[in-house]
């Protein structure tokens, strides 16, 4: 009988099973360079993560969740697009990424989820790291947000100008003093801060979150927090610094978790946990070549700025009270399906009159059913080095970067692993498995026919 009545209230407000009776609140938050296995509830043993552990613990944990780029700006054109940055001409490359003389961005033609969400009346803000372009017709106020507060671009950037890069590396990481870089902290579109404090950034970014969502009265709300941490170098406020057993990198990532947990008690004091959607991941893999200022991988090989698991493959929590029950996921996703998923748990259509390579996982998110994506493509540049399909990946190219996991080689036939038996890819089963290379190389093919050319937004530096 009482389940009879549930679902009476169901239908006559309009909820059927696995929807929301008005659209969510969402949190989206992107830790910077966050591997793999830097979060209690993916494996690390020293680096204690409470609150994101009972998240995960709460929610769903995906094991097998993507970025659809293995640097910074790329990665955050394809999360806010639902697009791989190759269409947007927001591609890495010699370095991958915007720079503070970079005259590029995120183009306006664009469609971003911010601007999908504020028309279904949602409050938008972005908070945090943005790189996608730091001249005012592509920052985030021209991109769907109503607000914006944080740094541009990476934290190592604009060291100043008595400085070389080459003897700002050779130095201690965790005496780096933050006047040592130049990077402006941004209100909207004005500098508040130059140098900015990066020793409180992850604290005040926090603030300005729980500032943000306390100022919500009526109607849904958006959220796009953006860690500029841990990505090297480190900073950690007084509190944290000196609290992890895994020594600095260990104080920036519990520092974040204890972020998150303000958040969620926050929603939990104001009644709105089970109206929010929050989101915690990773932009790209660890900073390998930083021994112990950079992240773990977990169980996968290489890092940041490769196409092996180690640079594209990231933890992934989703939460939602009442709405999401606890799983861990093994399917795949990737940021490319936020755009699609935010707007269908909106009410709000996706663009028609462009490719749109994300998914709409909501019903593996809402009614645990089995992701529908099976496939990832694995760029570098403009080029694709790598396919997955179901538990099968093949590598076409692979180059290392910052000096490690090997130069560029070119595989011919491609170098297949099978994912679920060897995530750390260390055993190339091609000779036994043809008929899965040839599939794989056709996949490659097919996604490369949909690839129109457009201007590259990176191009001004490169080499």
């Amino acid at each position: 009988m009482r389940n009879f009545f549930s679902l009476l209230c169901l239908v006559l407000t309009g909820a059927l099973p696995g929807q929301s009776a008005a659209p969510p609140n969402v949190i989206v938050i992107f830790a910077d360079d966050l591997g793999y296995g830097d979060l209690g509830s993916y494996g690390h043993p020293t680096i204690r993560t409470p609150r994101l552990d009972s998240m995960a613990r709460e929610g769903q944990r995906w094991t097998s969740y993507y970025v659809a780029a293995n640097v910074c700006t790329p990665s955050r054109a394809a999360l806010l697009t639902g697009r791989y940055p190759i269409r947007s001409g927001m591609t890495s490359g010699v370095h991958g990424v915007l720079f503070p003389y970079s005259t590029g961005g995120l183009p306006a033609s664009e469609i971003t989820v911010a601007e999908q969400l504020r028309s279904a009346g949602y409050a938008t803000a972005a908070i945090g790291k943005w790189h996608l372009g730091h001249l005012p017709q592509y920052l985030p106020t021209r991109h769907g947000f109503d607000r914006y507060f944080g740094i541009p671009y990476s934290n190592d950037m604009d060291l100043q100008s008595e400085l070389s890069y080459g003897d700002f590396w050779r130095q201690p990481h965790d005496s780096i003093r933050p006047g040592n870089f130049n990077v402006p902290l941004l209100r909207d579109t004005t500098v508040v801060e130059r140098p900015a404090d990066q020793r409180t950034i992850t604290r005040r970014y926090t603030e300005e979150a729980l500032d943000f969502i306390r100022e919500q009265k009526d109607g849904p709300f958006f959220v796009y927090l953006a860690h500029n941490l841990p990505h090297v170098p480190l900073f950690a406020s007084a509190d944290f610094l000196g609290r992890s057993d895994r020594g600095l990198y260990g104080d920036v990532v519990e520092e974040i978790d204890d972020g998150v947990g303000r958040i969620l008690d926050l929603l939990r004091e104001r009644g709105l946990a089970e109206n929010t959607l929050v989101i915690f991941t990773s932009d790209n893999g660890p900073w390998r070549s930083y021994g112990l200022d950079g992240g773990s991988p977990g169980p996968f090989y290489a890092g940041k700025g490769t196409t092996w698991e180690g640079g594209h493959r990231v933890p992934a929590i989703f939460w939602w009270p009442g709405h999401i029950s606890p799983a861990t996921v093994r399917g795949v996703g990737t940021t490319l399906d936020l755009l699609p998923t935010l707007s269908a748990l909106a009410g709000v259509a996706v663009p028609d009159d462009r490719l749109i390579d994300g998914v709409d996982l909501s019903a593996t998110l809402l009614e645990g059913a089995e992701s529908p994506r099976q496939e990832m493509i694995y760029y570098r540049d403009t080029t694709v080095y790598a396919v997955r399909q179901g538990p099968w990946k093949a590598h076409f190219v692979t180059q290392g970067n910052y000096g490690q996991f090997g130069a560029r080689e070119v595989h011919d036939p491609p170098l297949l692993y099978h994912l679920g038996r060897d995530p750390g890819e260390t055993t190339d089963v091609a000779a036994t498995h043809p008929d899965i290379v040839r599939a794989l190389t056709a996949l490659a093919d097919r996604h490369r026919a949909t690839v129109v050319p457009v201007p590259d937004q990176l191009a001004e530096w490169r080499e």
